[in-house]
């Protein structure tokens, strides 16, 4: 899988040994990340809105309703969009202040949103991103009516200009700090599921499924 191109708008330059190019190392990044941030320019305003997607095979899927303003905008306009991910791993706890950090990995992308008119595409991307949310839901739940689809609005962005920056491993000190008395190390980060609760709803007798024990 070949690397995505090193742009002036992708190219990592302040600590370039973090920057990652390649496709298969952005794509796990993508792909294990839950939400991502839109950002665009709207009369010279920067936005910014957090919200769920999926990827299917070289384009990111963004999926709201059709009242969204901000994703009627982006399409209709064809606005230029960044799009952002950051998975926290650790927290890098050094013997100074100044030497904290964090192990990250992280991707942005740039490029122009699309309205997905195709029904069979737009079904397919809500399939993978409900699947992609809760693996085996997608089977098990009930699909959308027509009047729900007219109410969704699907938005594809092409993963065509893309970095990933990582960082990973121990603190770094200065010289003379790795003999003062000051625990130093890496605290992990992990998001876990935990156990489901049920909807104080929920009709007797359903049980949980398998994909969620």
């Amino acid at each position: 899988m070949p690397s995505f191109p090193i742009t002036d708008k992708t190219e990592i330059t302040r600590l370039a040994k973090r920057g990652v190019y390649d496709r298969e190392a952005i794509y796990a990044i993508l792909d294990e990340a839950l939400v991502c941030t839109l950002a665009y320019c709207r009369d010279g305003q920067p936005f910014q809105i957090p919200t769920g997607f999926c990827r299917w095979e070289d384009t990111l899927y963004l999926h709201g309703s059709v009242g969204s303003f901000y994703l009627r905008e982006i399409t209709q306009k064809n606005l230029p969009i960044s799009l952002g991910v950051t998975l926290m791993d650790g927290l890098v706890l050094a013997r100074s202040a100044f030497h904290h950090s964090v192990n990250y990995r992280s991707v942005v992308m740039f490029g122009t949103a699309r309205a997905v008119t195709d029904e069979k595409e737009a079904y397919a991307a809500l399939e993978i991103f409900t699947h992609k949310m809760c693996p085996g839901r997608w089977a098990d739940v009930r699909k959308p009516t027509p009047g729900e689809w007219k109410a969704t609005m699907v938005v594809a962005v092409a993963i065509a200009e893309a970095s990933a920056k990582v960082r990973t491993g121990p603190p770094k000190d200065d010289a003379e700090d790795y003999d003062l008395d000051v625990w130093a190390g890496v605290q992990p980060l992990q998001t876990t599921k935990g156990a489901p609760l049920p909807d104080p709803d929920l009709k007797p007798g359903v049980a949980l499924p398998a994909y969620l024990r």
